[in-house]
């Protein structure tokens, strides 16, 4: 059977997380935040207290990137920086009380957006989906898999995937 992209599981999963960013920033414009500006909202509510590192290696973004957006976020007033007291160098990221209605508009949208993308799937099937993809992301993210070794020549590893 010839290789199909559109039945492809990861074509599909990058797709629709595509799609789904994309409609989300249609509908976040109406907020006036960027992308970048959303999910860091997004991830810093998840992750409160953490630090601007930690919330870069999150969002797998630079360090200094990410401090450019905590500078507009914090100038807004829904963000700030409060020392770490555990380490005299570092600041911990919270959110203010001033962005809760941000964050309670952008979770509507969220929700608008889902119900668009789900649209037409009975709700055995929609928890269906969610509890398979909760499943894939476990596999995915639970599992390491040790670094390749040397071959025994001492050339670079091959190209076999792990197993």
């Amino acid at each position: 059977m010839p290789y199909d992209p559109e039945r492809s599981f990861g074509f599909l999963v990058h797709d629709i997380a595509r799609l789904l960013r994309k409609r989300f920033d249609q509908r976040a414009r109406a907020l006036g935040l960027s992308r970048s500006q959303w999910q860091v909202l997004f991830y810093l509510a998840r992750n409160e207290g953490t630090n601007q590192s930690g919330l870069a290696e999150i969002l797998e973004i630079e360090n200094i990137t990410l401090g450019r957006l905590i500078d507009r976020l914090e100038e807004a007033g829904w963000v700030e920086r409060r020392p770490d007291p555990n380490d005299r160098r570092a600041r911990l990221l919270f959110m203010t009380d001033k962005v809760a209605p941000v964050m309670e508009r952008m979770r509507a949208l969220a929700e608008e957006t889902r119900n668009e993308a789900l649209d037409g799937l009975p709700s055995g099937q929609r928890e269906l989906l969610i509890d398979m993809l909760t499943h894939v992301r476990a596999n995915l993210s639970e599992r390491s898999f040790p670094p390749r070794a040397v071959e025994e020549s001492g050339d670079e590893p091959s190209d076999h995937a792990p197993r």
